[in-house]
């Protein structure tokens, strides 16, 4: 079964999601549950059944509804996350047939998708939830949806709807699939006994009596107990950690217990955090309020721990026993005195859980022979209160940064300590207790003057190590006095409503901070315009889904890793470099070779021709052969026959390096060492010096913008299939260019590139990543089968593809601007520095296009700007979606606002002054008509309502000290363009055969975008045939040779002119025989063709766009049109945490006529949500040797579900033409990611107005991404000038 997807390993994506069922004897009852197939040991599921997504549907008997309205909801792109989709939600389903959308919301936390922006999947969950989803905000009770007439101008219809909801199959429960009964007679029959599973290097034992368990503990006291492996998995797999023997305790029923006692309740400690929830959200609905404190926290800590899949299987006890510094539920359950129910032989004792903190660096009470029965939780008392905090790079399915768990008794009827107890998480290596502050504060008030002298106190005692992996201290420590003050401020509220009269109200304006940002369902609109005059059998401008939607849903949808295994097939497991620079003294293979199942070894002796590939300069190199330049270069490689023995062996390889200089990481650093690839590129016009001479005020300034890592939910992927005769090779690989991939191929192992056959039948996401990059891992893959003569598949694991491929280049932006006092900018003078790693890639372009973008959507008459590519020794950065303007431009913005902070005038106001209005020539002497440009604009601001949202925003920041909300407007002008005629050809094969189907293909390649859906509907159109006797089967370089990479947005341009080319070819070729029998079938005119031998096969060609650029002159027509768009986002920030949520995005954007709006909207939206997350979230992290630690989902954060806007709506420029691209189109795949930068904007205005209310006038540089630490220190207070 291929159809449960491999997309981290460490239960971070959810894209393996099952489904788990259980059977219980006891309470007759059946539990399903779902959960990350990645982390789950088979040996677990002794008795329980797994569904994955074949089980739930496929094509050929059933589709089951949740697949079925995902897939006609358009929520798949690349198709790669939705399996782990189906399953949660189905798993959701099967628990409650009718949700409430917070738990559609709360089920889909685990599960990342990198392409869509999760609104469409959201869209298809609704169709699920009971209540009615609707926006319930206008004035006059109004649905928003009601209101369409008096939103939208009435000229052209507006269709809203991408999908219909009367197709839709009605969800029946009684159709699933039973738990097997052969199961269920096994758990009731059946005497339980212990299980024994021996591996080839590991035992699992799984005991059923608390004794036996008892014994077994004894004899092997290091053996870790592993209930949902979600701690020591993780831990195996990572951090080659190896369990000779491993006891699961799960069906010990002492473990498992749930009783309620006098003084509190008493939880199992083999009981999963999604039970415990259960277990605490009953309680707290049954007994009163003051004794349901402790519960109401833990709780609180819960919500956000993990994603569902993650509970589900995590235990209590174990979350407790590994103590880790960011367990959420340790500092909680330490501060409310809960206790820990030991036994080891013969021997029963209880502790206070927090004695194993004691000492703060986990001074460990519990002795190695000694298990964990259970954890008593007690009863709060009155005069008690409990809290808990954290901050956490995201809001869910995230580790903290810090948390705390916090709680006071008062002295009978006063506000006098008796008992404190604070304890903190995230800050040192284990939980933390704050002894000495609790004993100095107890007997105080609970006043200012104690809430002063508590922070100063905590501060000193909990001293924090700078530690290594480039950790926030300051922030931690910010957060360690802010979370006090919370609680401080929390424990006032209680008082005062208990006793009204003795104690003081706190002020309204500091109310807010005490509610914490909450996760609704987001509300969506997309609008585009419908043409109610075309024939209903075009296909063209319509919201057709994806063509293997319904197939990405079932999992029947084939990546390269699905492919079935070849006989005798070998694996592939890289060795990569562990240092920045340095020479290569020596490779020790020896140990390696001796591990079971291992093939052999490959390294850069065995490449039979080309080694390293010079594109320019410096070359792009498949081994390292005498020197390493980067962490994570590839020096040899190990083929094994199974996945395991091969990275097993790989771990063995000995390297032995002498360290070189100057080792190069920062941009800084290259300029220091001038190290930079060749060219360096200038654009100028107008006089610069002479305009600096006559503004009235000049601003110099720099920001910084951090890299972004790719990915793609399936990770580089190759399967290298040697033919044995004539040299000949299949290579199937998830790439962006197959054309490429066959050139170097062929050029590595010194063949003609007739010889190497590459196919794509489709990609997992790339974004750019998989260019050049594919083509070296391929050439690795196809140099050891050349060597073994035996298929090689290899298939980067999600650590090792973030370590080797690069991602977006970080950049620094220097500007000079001058400006007059009414906002108008005369001169700009700006540096761009962009950080190309080890080789050159697409470095050089890069920064050519942030040269020539850099305007965004303003007219400069004054301007200079250079660009350099540096130097340094990190894996080379590469092509990412938008290609150096989301950072150029984003620098532009940057110093729009810094002028409208000077002048005094808004910044919206400084953007109309200075946007180009007529029509002008941009900075490269290439003319461009903005006047939807300005249109986009003017209807983004009417359908955001920007300016009486402002005037809230600004009210709401008057009443509300420690919450603020911020807006902001961003218009854009994306060139389209690919700068060379050459790099935008291409070539479409049509066959009809003779019962009249149509077999097409072309050079573009799915991964997401939607290019076969389109080209199907282009062909569709031309032909006048349904599409659905057009098939597409898959990108081969057999079929259509040197097609260029399907990059810059124009696969749909260029393919469809080459698709259009060849229908019209074989159309002329039919059109005697139509004109002869008009009134026949396309089946008959196709057999009376191929009865007069009339050819039914074509080939379409594009010669390209006529673009060019002349670099010495600073002029030329590099681009063939311009895409415009606007948005607007409403952000809302906490300033004592620096967490943000975002409330509202609109955008409208002119896209000429789209040729499927349901995929081009999706494009935007997915855009937008990966430039919201280039801009607020994604920070990659290195050492100081340059070694990546950011190297998954649980180090680096996309943004989730939680993350999107709670109002979403995206509108299509109506009466929109592009005389240049296919049917009046424009391609839209880059475009939108920059939008995303409207939320870095909004979250600056809400940082400004915290600035302004405290009178902090210095400027303050805010830089990408702006994560809360930023937002933290930009809300200066009394708090950040503690630490």
């Amino acid at each position: 079964l291929t159809g449960t997807k491999y997309g981290c390993g460490g239960g971070g994506c959810g894209a393996c999601t099952v489904m788990i069922s259980t059977y219980e004897p006891a309470l007759k009852k059946i539990r399903h549950y779902s959960a990350n197939a990645c982390l789950l040991p088979i040996c677990s599921l002794y008795g329980a059944a797994v569904t994955t997504v074949e089980g739930v549907g496929n094509t050929k008997t059933r589709v089951h509804p949740v697949q079925e309205r995902l897939a006609k909801c358009h929520g798949s792109q690349c198709g790669f996350c939705t399996p782990g989709m189906v399953m949660s939600i189905y798993t959701l389903l099967r628990n409650h047939p009718e949700p409430t959308s917070e738990q559609m919301i709360a089920a889909l936390a685990g599960n990342l998708c990198r392409c869509t922006g999760y609104r469409p999947i959201l869209d298809a969950c609704k169709t699920f939830c009971k209540e009615s989803i609707c926006c319930q905000k206008k004035a006059n009770g109004k649905c928003c949806l009601d209101q369409e007439d008096d939103l939208f101008d009435k000229e052209e219809k507006v269709s809203t709807r991408l999908f219909s909801t009367d197709e839709f199959q009605p969800l029946d429960p009684t159709q699933e699939l039973i738990f097997p009964p052969e199961l269920m007679r096994m758990a009731e029959n059946q005497p339980k006994r212990t299980l024994f599973f021996h591996g080839e290097r590991m035992t699992w034992i799984s005991p059923v009596t608390l004794d036996e368990l008892l014994d077994l503990k004894a004899a092997h006291p290091k053996a870790p107990l592993v209930v949902g492996n979600t701690s020591v998995g993780p831990e195996m797999k990572f951090r080659d950690v190896f369990h000779p023997i491993v006891i699961a305790p799960s069906r010990i029923p002492d473990l498992n217990v749930v009783k309620r006692t006098d003084d509190g309740l008493t939880l199992g400690a083999s009981c999963s955090l999604s039970l415990v929830k259960a277990v605490l959200t009953n309680a707290t609905s049954e007994f009163p309020e003051e004794k349901t404190k402790v519960f109401c926290a833990v709780l609180q800590q819960l919500r956000t721990l993990g994603g569902e899949q993650i509970r589900n299987v995590a235990s209590l006890g174990g979350n407790i026993i590994s103590r880790k510094s960011t367990s959420d539920l340790n500092p909680i359950l330490a501060a409310s005195n809960c206790v820990l129910n030991l036994a080891s032989r013969g021997r029963k004792r209880q502790i206070p859980l927090s004695d194993i903190f004691a000492d703060g660096v986990g001074n460990n009470m519990i002795m190695p022979e000694e298990i964990l029965v259970s954890v008593h939780i007690p009863y709060s008392r009155k005069g008690e209160y409990v809290s808990a905090f954290r901050q956490a790079p995201r809001r869910e399915n995230a580790l903290p940064i810090t948390n705390a768990g916090m709680r006071v008794l008062f002295e009978e009827g006063t506000d006098i300590i008796k008992d404190l107890s604070i304890f903190y998480g995230g800050a040192v290596s284990t939980t933390i207790c704050a002894k000495q502050t609790c004993w100095t504060l107890t007997g105080r008030h609970w006043n200012e003057q104690m809430l002063d002298e508590a922070c100063r106190l905590v501060l000193k005692e909990i001293a924090l190590p700078g530690s290594a992996s480039g950790e926030k201290v300051d922030y931690k420590k910010t957060l360690i006095v802010s979370f006090f003050y919370r609680f401080f401020l929390e424990v006032l509220q209680s008082l005062k409503t208990t006793d009204p009269c003795h104690y003081p109200d706190i002020p309204m304006e500091y109310r807010s901070v005490l509610q914490d940002f909450k996760n609704k369902m987001p509300q969506s609109i997309q609008i585009y315009q419908a043409k109610p005059s075309q024939s209903p059998q075009d296909p063209v401008g319509r919201p057709i889904m994806h063509q293997s939607g319904i197939k990405h849903a079932t999992g029947e949808a084939v990546y390269t890793d699905d492919l079935p295994s070849v006989d005798g097939e070998l694996f592939l497991a890289v060795v990569t470099s562990s240092r920045a620079h340095a020479k290569i003294a020596s490779i020790d293979i020896s140990e390696a070779l001796k591990g079971p199942g291992v093939f052999d070894i490959i390294t850069a002796h065995d490449v039979p021709a080309t080694n390293e590939f010079y594109y320019s300069d410096d070359p792009e190199i498949i081994f390292a052969r005498n020197k390493v330049i980067c962490v994570g270069q590839i020096v040899c490689a190990v083929v094994a026959d199974s996945d395991v023995h091969a990275k097993q062996a790989a771990a063995k390889v000995k390297i032995e390096y002498e360290v070189l200089e100057p080792v190069i990481l920062t941009i800084e650093e290259a300029i220091k060492h001038n190290s930079f690839f060749e060219p360096k590129r200038k654009l100028e016009q107008g006089n610069v010096d002479q305009a600096f001479e006559t503004v009235d005020n000049i601003i110099e300034e720099e920001i910084h913008i951090g890299g972004q890592e790719h990915f793609y939910m399936e990770t580089q992927s190759v399967l290298a299939v040697p033919k044995g005769e004539d040299k000949e090779m299949d290579v199937y690989v998830s790439t962006q260019h197959p054309a490429i991939i066959q050139e170097m191929v062929a050029a590595s192992l010194g063949v003609p590139a007739n010889r190497i056959m590459c196919h794509v039948k489709r990609v997992g996401g790339a974004f750019g990543g998989k260019l050049l990059k594919a083509g070296l891992l391929a050439s690795v893959a196809a140099v050891a089968a050349n060597k073994t003569s035996r298929a090689v598949r290899l298939i980067l694991s999600r650590g090792d593809d973030m370590l080797i491929t690069g991602g977006r280049h970080p950049f620094i932006g220097k500007y000079k601007v001058g400006f007059m006092n009414n906002g108008r900018i005369i001169a700009v003078d700006a540096k761009y520095y962009i950080n190309g790693g080890c080789t050159p890639d697409e470095s050089v372009l890069v920064a050519e296009v942030s040269l020539l973008k850099m305007d965004n959507a303003y007219k400069i008459p004054n301007l200079r700007c250079w660009a350099y590519a540096c130097k340094t020794n990190l894996p080379s950065n590469t092509a990412f979606r938008g290609f150096g303007f989301p950072q150029s431009a984003l620098v532009t913005e940057t110093w729009i606002t810094g002028v409208a902070d000077k002048t005094g005038l808004s910044p919206e106001k400084i953007r109309e002054i200075n946007m180009y209005k007529e029509d002008k020539q941009t900075h490269f002497k290439q003319k461009l008509d903005p006047q939807n440009l300005i249109r986009c604009w003017n209807e983004c601001m009417e359908k955001s309502a920007y300016y009486s949202r402002k005037t809230a925003v600004n009210e709401f920041n008057k009443q509300n000290y420690w919450k603020k909300k911020g807006i902001a407007i961003v218009p854009m002008k994306f060139p389209f363009g690919l700068g060379t005629r050459y790099l935008s050809q291409a070539a479409a094969l049509v066959h009809i055969y003779t019962d009249g189907s149509v077999l097409l293909t072309h050079g573009g390649i799915e991964m997401g975008q939607g290019i076969h859906t389109k080209m199907i509907q282009v062909a569709s159109r031309e032909l006048n045939i349904p599409m659905s006797r057009i098939h597409f089967c898959e990108t081969s370089t057999t079929t259509v040779p040197n097609a260029c990479a399907s990059a810059g947005s124009a696969g749909t341009d260029v393919n469809g002119m080459a698709v259009k080319d060849a229908c019209q070819t074989l159309l002329k070729r039919l059109q005697p025989i139509i004109n002869k029998n008009p009134k026949g079938t396309w089946n008959d005119w196709i057999k009376e063709a191929f009865e007069q031998s009339v050819s039914l096969s074509a080939t379409g060609y594009f010669r390209g766009y006529n673009e060019n650029m002349d670099w010495e002159r600073g002029e030329g027509q590099p681009f063939t049109y311009f895409l415009y768009g606007a948005a607007c986002s409403e952000v809302e920030i906490n300033c004592l945490t620096g967490d943000h949520k975002n409330l509202r995005t609109d955008i409208v954007m002119d896209i000429g006529c789209s040729i499927n709006p349901a995929v081009d909207i999706g494009q935007i939206e997915g855009a937008f949500v990966q430039g919201v997350g280039l801009y607020t979230m994604e920070e990659l992290k290195y050492s100081p040797e340059g070694v990546l630690y950011t190297r998954g989902p649980d180090q680096y954060k996309i943004p989730a579900v939680c993350d999107i806007p709670e109002q979403f709506s995206v509108s299509l420029l109506s009466a929109s033409q592009n005389p240049y691209a296919i049917y009046a189109s424009k391609g839209i795949g880059e475009a939108g990611l920059f939008l995303g930068c409207s939320v870095f904007f909004a979250l600056r205005h809400a940082v400004t107005s915290v600035r302004n209310e405290r009178g902090l006038k210095e400027t303050f540089a805010l830089n990408s991404p702006l994560t809360a630490e930023q937002i933290r220190a930009g809300c200066a207070d009394d708090f950040t000038e503690m630490v």
